[in-house]
């Protein structure tokens, strides 16, 4: 029988249980044999409070780069800005919440007003023109946020820029951020979202390591922005195969649907996206919010030297586009 980590003995030896002991199993050995990894981060779980334990995975140098939609960048600005969110309920009249200012996010409430500021944010301080890959429109808000928010130890954004880890968001027109960019856009600001330039900087940062594994919560276009970094460069570019080495995912969806966040990781092997010869993957079936924390937990003893792949994006994308022409 496996060896089960001791955080979950006697609870770790059947059904998901199981697998969130091999998951945190997954983690150490990702983390000792110094692979590349990346958070992927769906829906809204920044708001949802789960934004401080990534921070703390960040600033541990337990996490490289990260891949998430752009609810959870918009949100998290909430908090290193210290506007309002405020735990609500799900049983509600959502009629009275639109009379009196305030969206919901299942059990989360927002005043309007709070987006109205962060809006404001996004307007006056994105004071720079250019062709830009997400990572670099995330990391200048983040500096930003460094430099003149109340909060910043609170703001994912402000920590990954702190430590050069670099953010991807592969649907960025989908977000409150990306709709403030376009109304500079559309006030004659010269911003342009390079959307290739997110494809080949996250095959680079893949192509130039040794071992690479994702920790993917929830799934969605985030967990197939860093799974297709794999047959970008075998199928794309046509050099040798090589799949990630190691695959963690939390999520609540099912494979019969037929959707990305319920494919397992026996599917991405047929991918190449998972090399075929690892055995370092699992599927843990439940609530990220829940399910992360306790992934975390068993490695809050652990740190890393940083990586900073924020600064070495150029450089690794001119060493790839090289050796592949």
């Amino acid at each position: 029988m496996k060896k089960i980590n001791p955080i979950f003995s006697p609870y770790g030896y059947a059904f998901n249980s199981a697998r969130l002991a091999e998951a945190c199993e997954i983690y150490k050995k990702m983390i000792d044999e110094d692979a590349t990894i990346c958070f992927t981060l769906a829906g809204a779980i920044i708001p949802a409070g789960l934004g401080g334990a990534i921070i703390e995975m960040v600033r541990r140098g337990l996490v490289d780069f990260i891949i998430s939609t752009g609810a959870n960048l918009y949100h998290d600005m909430h908090f290193a800005l210290d506007l309002p969110v405020y735990k609500g309920s799900f049983n509600v009249d959502d009629r009275e919440l639109a009379k009196n200012g305030i969206v919901r996010i299942y059990d989360i409430f927002i005043p309007l007003e709070t987006l109205f500021e962060t809006d404001r944010y996004i307007q006056e301080n994105f004071d720079i023109e250019g062709n830009f890959s997400t990572a670099e429109i995330h990391n200048y808000l983040g500096k930003k946020l460094l430099e003149n928010s109340k909060k910043p130890d609170f703001s994912l954004l402000a920590t990954c820029a702190k430590y050069d880890v670099p953010i991807y968001c592969p649907s960025p027109g989908d977000s409150s951020i990306g709709m403030n960019l376009a109304y500079l856009r559309a006030k004659n600001k010269k911003i342009h979202t390079d959307a290739e330039r997110d494809v080949l900087e996250t095959t680079a940062i893949i192509y130039n390591s040794k071992k690479s594994g994702a920790v993917i919560l929830g799934g969605g276009a985030p967990k197939n922005f860093f799974m297709q970094t794999q047959p970008m460069i075998s199928q794309i570019f046509k050099k040798k195969e090589r799949g990630h080495n190691y695959f963690i995912q939390i999520t609540s969806d099912v494979p019969p649907y037929g959707g990305l966040s319920g494919a397992t990781p026996q599917e991405a092997i047929s991918w190449k996206k998972i090399n075929a010869k690892s055995e370092t993957y699992v599927t843990v079936y439940g609530d990220a919010t829940i399910v992360a924390p306790l992934l975390f937990s068993s490695v809050k003893n652990r740190r890393r030297k940083h990586k900073r792949l924020y600064s070495k994006r150029d450089e690794f994308l001119k060493k790839m586009v090289k050796e592949v022409r």
